[in-house]
């Protein structure tokens, strides 16, 4: 049998599209004669049928050249056999009917005598051996084709248009076989539909042991994303591969396509009118500059340069120790500040390397520093508390340090409300950095040092927004640490405007500024989530609707973890050019304090002793509680 099929697919595979068209058409010539000796067989039934059949004979070459200038003519031999489907049977159909019409009209004009009813059964018949040689056929080409290989079958999941037009499209693939059609209606399951039996999903583990399917093709266009999420990982437990199907009236655009997981455009979901998108005049104090910021490929490292090469400096220092981050915003700036006539100079380095700082601010005459590099996700530096030290506050000292001898106009930190009475090392560790750069400002008279201090940004690598939409694209639940927690949230460029508008308003004779920027009211972090799966076209699951798509689950505060954050340490603000500005002057330790906390902090991760870094921060950060601290230190 395989040496009989391999030589039926090495002929089939040898003809060329000429060869089969003259098959088709020579069986077109051949079976008309035989319908109507067939036709004739019927009629009579045995009685008179050879006298018949020696009356019709002299007709056969005729009706057979007929029914090949009718197949010719309709371009019937031209349609593949495996795109033989209604519209081909229709056209057929029509060229038996116009055979039948030119023999019944040959009969009445000559004579004959034959009844006619004959016509009727000899179209009939024309039809049904066309279109039957041509099921044969198309059956005898798939089972050569698939000569040697595995079949490999698939299950369809949804037996409405989308599911009936996908099994008639696979049915004639070489290699691909639709075994069964999957769906949840109770009203269909157990009927044959397009030739497929319908069967409930709780008989796909026992067809997908019994027959080896590996693949399931999803065709619920309709579904909301949701639902066709959690269909997909409740099949990829039983080891399918699954794989989803818009409708074809969406791929012609008769219907538009389902997207409702598109990102999510953050500033949504802030509840107030945006900050104004033009910058202010205090862009005048880059322009013609040489701006360096460090972390220059984070989040509002990477909008900070895109903001100030609006400014138009001369020059844009991109300092940043990750090489891919690096390498995607110097070629996203170079081709914007083509036409800008900016220069971008990338850097790659850290900003505890003190040569190197030095180096690049003395190469580049830099002008202005913004110091966006920070390790700021409060687990990861939670569970590594010496790194997050080392670079957070060392790091800070080592940049201003490198700022301070090489004559730099303008040094601004970007610092986070996280900094105010923190409950984690991250939050302490900027709190450090705060306290650094106000030493350095009191005894810098050539530097003016400032910091910039604001909350959550929303769309950042940190933030909510990214974390809720993949939990939401892959079926929920959406993870909450607390009820009641709450946040201050701005958008990326809000926040890296206003972060440009302070650094321009600090000024020599009050050095060591703390500018807080006005966020509104804190956002509670529960609403953010439902906003954001509903705006997912998703409905929440919760008491009051059980039958919703995606659940919220509360995973308890984590270490180091406020419920509601601050931006302030003092009490009081006053007011600067802006209405979204603020400032606090905020108490600072002595320069001999400083001196002093500096030392042991090198010590203490010379030594690498955690614990003693901890003490470092229970003592000179005010508000620091070190008891989440320690535990996470500890099982660390």
């Amino acid at each position: 049998m395989s040496v009989l099929r391999a030589q039926a697919f090495r002929l089939f595979n040898g003809m060329t599209r000429r060869h089969k068209q003259a098959i088709l058409l020579l069986t077109d010539i051949m079976l008309a004669p035989l319908a109507l000796i067939l036709a004739v067989a019927v009629i009579h039934n045995g009685v008179m049928f050879w006298p018949a059949i020696m009356q019709v004979v002299p007709l056969l070459p005729a009706i057979g050249i007929l029914a090949g200038a009718l197949s010719v003519l309709l371009r019937i031999h031209r349609i593949q056999l495996k795109a033989f489907e209604t519209r081909a049977i229709l056209t057929v159909a029509l060229a038996a009917a116009l055979l039948s019409v030119l023999r019944g009209v040959f009969i009445l004009t000559t004579g004959m005598n034959l009844p006619g009813s004959i016509v009727i059964v000899f179209g009939l018949l024309y039809f049904i051996l066309s279109v039957g040689s041509r099921m044969m056929m198309l059956c005898a080409l798939m089972w050569a084709l698939r000569q040697g290989k595995p079949p490999n079958r698939v299950l369809i999941y949804g037996a409405g248009t989308t599911g009936v037009q996908l099994a008639a499209a696979l049915r004639s693939h070489p290699s691909i076989s639709p075994l069964a059609f999957v769906d949840d209606n109770v009203a269909i399951q157990g009927l044959t539909i397009s030739g497929l039996k319908v069967i409930p999903p709780a008989n796909i583990a026992r067809l997908v042991e019994s027959h080896d399917v590996k693949r399931v093709l999803l065709a619920m266009p309709s579904a909301s994303p949701t639902r066709q999420t959690q269909l997909a990982r409740r099949l990829e437990e039983n080891g399918l591969k699954v794989m989803a199907l818009p409708s074809f009236a969406q791929l012609v655009g008769e219907e538009a396509l389902v997207d409702h997981l598109a990102p999510v455009v953050p500033g949504r979901f802030l509840n107030r009118r945006q900050i104004e998108a033009v910058l202010p005049e205090g862009a005048d104090a880059y322009t013609g500059r040489v701006v360096l910021v460090s972390g220059a490929g984070g989040s509002v490292g990477s909008e900070l340069c895109r903001q100030i090469l609006a400014a138009r400096p001369r020059r844009i220092v991109l300092f940043e120790v990750s090489e891919f981050a690096l390498y995607t915003i110097e070629r996203e700036l170079r081709d914007m500040a083509r036409d800008l006539e900016v220069e971008i100079s990338p850097v790659l380095g850290t900003v505890t390397d003190a040569r190197l700082a030095r180096m690049v601010m003395e190469q580049y005459d830099v002008d202005v520093v913004f110091h966006a590099a920070a390790y700021k996700h409060v687990p990861l530096v939670e569970a590594n508390p010496l790194a997050g030290l080392a670079n957070n506050v060392l790091g800070t000292r080592t940049f201003a340090d490198a700022a301070r001898e090489a004559g730099v106009a303008r040094f601004i930190l970007i610092s986070t409300d996280k900094a105010v009475r923190p409950t984690n090392v991250m939050g302490a560790s900027k709190r450090l950095a705060e306290l650094v750069v106000q030493d350095l400002a009191r005894r810098s008279p050539g530097t003016v040092f400032s910091m910039v201090r604001f909350g959550n940004v929303l769309g950042s690598s940190g933030s909510v927004i990214p974390l809720f939409r993949d939990q939401i694209a892959r079926g929920g639940p959406v993870t909450l640490t607390h009820e009641d927690v709450t946040r201050f949230f701005m958008t990326i460029s809000e926040a890296a405007r206003l972060v440009m508008l302070a650094g321009s308003f600090a000024a020599n004779d009050c050095g060591g500024e703390v500018f807080v920027l006005d966020m509104g009211k804190p956002v509670k972090i529960r609403d953010l989530a439902r906003q954001m799966i509903e705006a997912a076209g998703c409905t929440v699951r919760d008491a009051d609707n059980p039958d919703g798509e995606i659940e919220i689950v509360v995973t308890g505060l984590r270490p180091g973890e406020k419920l509601h954050e601050e931006l302030l340490i003092g009490e009081g603000l006053l007011t600067t050019p802006h209405p979204k500005i603020l400032r606090a002057r905020e108490n600072c330790l002595s320069e001999t304090e400083m001196a002093g906390v500096l030392r042991l902090l090198r010590s203490t991760l010379a030594t690498g002793d955690s614990g003693a870094a901890i003490e470092l921060l229970t003592r000179w950060v005010e508000g620091y509680g070190p008891e989440m601290a320690v535990e996470a230190t500890a099982s660390a």
